[in-house]
This record gives structure tokens, sequence and C-alpha cells, in this order.
């Protein structure tokens, strides 16, 4: 049987279904622009926790500066008072005494010479080391171009020592110069120190992006294990800053041998990235 429906009924009811549509979209259109006003509010608000969070961090690191400078200075007021005097009295004394032996006309005995260009030498290492504590960017430091002078000394004080250059020679970044030369100079003073009557060699060796540095001496040396001290400790820190290798232990014929590889090919890069 066929129902039939009045025209007005369809009307409202067609209306009717709009009028939920209508209602829908709007409730719809109302939930996305609440959404999007809370999500506006939320980075607002993660966004100013993050900027607290950085001013907190360089508030903090610049304590932390301000912190690190006023200890470097005092270290550098205390070796000062501290070292200053006592060298000065040794190199005087030095002094002194080669005076009064060419006043007699007598040679001025080796160990002298060798106290005096010590005296100097420690002088110079003092005063760069204060340049470096008060301001590090503007300190110069020692590098391979000072090992002439260093193997002098060291020959003057009673320590027969020679270098040899393998591999082709070639200027190195600033820090693997220095590590070099103040790895060079700790083994010559641990030579000096615990070797004994003894002949040492110093060898650099450039091979592709790494220079190696060894110092062999052929003293009494150690049968035991190697007790690191804070020569053998600074070295091992410097070299692992460079992201080398460290080796010291007995040598394979008897004395002493320290080994440093240092690399040098990312230093050159970053060196030259930040040029």
């Amino acid at each position: 049987m066929t129902t039939w429906r009045t025209p007005g009924a369809y009307d409202a009811r067609v209306r009717t279904d709009g009028g939920w549509r209508r209602f829908y979209a709007v409730g719809w259109l109302v939930s996305a622009a609440a959404f999007a006003a809370a999500f506006h509010q939320w980075k607002m608000h993660v966004h100013e926790v993050v900027k607290r969070a950085e001013e907190a961090e360089r508030t903090q690191e610049e304590f932390a500066r301000r912190l690190a400078v006023e200890e470097r200075l005092r270290i550098a007021r205390e070796l000062h008072d501290s070292l200053t005097r006592s060298i000065s009295v040794v190199s005087i004394q030095a002094n002194v005494a080669t005076h009064l032996a060419r006043k007699r006309g007598e040679d001025v005995p080796e160990s002298i010479v060798a106290i005096q260009e010590a005296a100097g030498e420690a002088m110079r290492e003092l005063r760069d080391t204060l340049a470096t504590l008060r301001s590090p960017d503007q300190a110069a430091g020692h590098g391979l171009a000072d090992l002439p002078g260093l193997v002098s000394r060291t020959n003057a004080a009673g320590l027969p020592t020679r270098v040899s250059v393998t591999g082709r020679e070639r200027p190195v970044p600033p820090h693997v110069d220095a590590a070099a030369f103040r790895i060079v100079q700790e083994a010559l003073t641990n030579a000096a120190r615990h070797a004994g009557p003894a002949t040492v060699s110093v060898l650099l060796d450039y091979r592709g992006d790494t220079l190696t540095v060894q110092v062999d001496d052929d003293g009494t040396g150690t049968s035991g294990p190697v007790r690191p001290g804070r020569g053998l400790v600074g070295m091992r820190e410097r070299t692992t800053a460079l992201g080398g290798r460290l080796d010291v232990a007995p040598g394979p014929t008897g004395g002493f041998r320290v080994r440093a590889e240092l690399p040098t090919a990312a230093l050159v890069a970053d060196a030259g990235a930040g040029a």
C-alpha cells in the first residue's frame, strides 16, 4: 500500500535536517577554533619555557665563566708571588758565580752555564704561563720551532740528546705543535730525573694525517709497571684532548720510551673552516 506524505511535512523534515547540518558545521568550526587557540597558547607557553631555560643556562655559563676567570687570576698571582722570587734568586746566584769565575780568570763550569740557561728558560716559561692564565686568547705558546733550544739546554745539562725527522716535515695545527713540544719537554725532564747516565733520541715522524712523537732513552729504565706522575698524566691529557694515543713503557731494549700519535687532519680542516 502506498503511503502519501503531505508536502508540508516533507518540507519541515528537510528544514530540520538542514538545521542539524548547520548546527554540526558550526560546532565543528567552533571546536576547531578552540583547538587552534589552545594549541597557540600551548606553543607560546612552550616557547616561554624554552626561552627561560636558555636565559638560565646563559646566566649559569656566564657565572661559571666569571668564576673561571677569577680562579685563573688567583693562580696567576700565586705563581707570580711564589715562583718569580725563587727563580730570580737562582738566576742571580748563577750570574754571580759566573762573574767571580771570569774575574779570577777561570773557565765557567758547564753546570753553572746550564743553571743560568735553565733559570732563564724557567722565567720565560713562567711569563708565558702567567700570560695564558691572565689572557688565554692572547698568550703565545711554545712549539716545535723551540725544540732546538730545548735540546741544546738538555745537552748542556749533561743529557746527550739527538733529534731525527722522518716523513715530509710540514707545519701542523698550533694545538698539535704545542702538544708535541710539551710531550718532548716532559719526556726529556723525566729522562734527566730517572734514567741515570743515558742518551736520548727524539723522533718526529710525519706520516699521512698523523704526527708521531717518540722519545727513547737507554738509561736504567724500569722493569715494573709505570706509575703515572703528574708529567705522564699531563702528556696523556694533551694527547687525549687531540684524539690521539699515548704509550709509555720500558723500551724494547732497555731504557724507557714515550710515544705519542697526534692526528692532524681533522684539526687542519677545522682551522680552515674557522678561517
